[in-house]
């Protein structure tokens, strides 16, 4: 009888992970897509550059103005997405050629 109680016990707990890991047990949460923000055409101008070992996006900016940016970061960020396919500013790659916003206009 003890070997029946802990068999039933044993498969009881088998179809339980089965069903939870195939159908599962809570409710699928709806997901608002962000993406298209992102994919909205950008009207910033933008110059081709190749990444060299130590650059990032902010730096690369900063040099080409010759100066601080004019835009605030998350702005600056979100027009390098938006040029680049939704590649993200932190994870440009050396030896690559990106799309970089050209704020030289309002700059000046």
């Amino acid at each position: 009888m003890k070997r029946l109680f802990i068999l039933l016990l044993i498969v009881a707990a088998i179809f339980s992970i089965y069903y939870d890991l195939s159908r599962g047990t809570l409710p699928i949460a709806i997901e608002t897509n962000t993406s298209a923000q992102s994919e909205m055409p950008t009207n910033v101008s933008y110059f081709n550059k190749e990444v060299q070992s130590g650059e990032t996006v902010l730096s690369i900016i900063e040099q080409q103005l010759n100066g601080p940016i004019p835009v605030p970061i998350d702005e600056l960020t979100k027009d390098f997405s938006n040029l680049n396919d939704g590649t993200e500013a932190n994870k440009i790659q050396i030896g690559k050629v990106y799309k970089f916003p050209d704020y030289t206009k309002l700059h000046e």
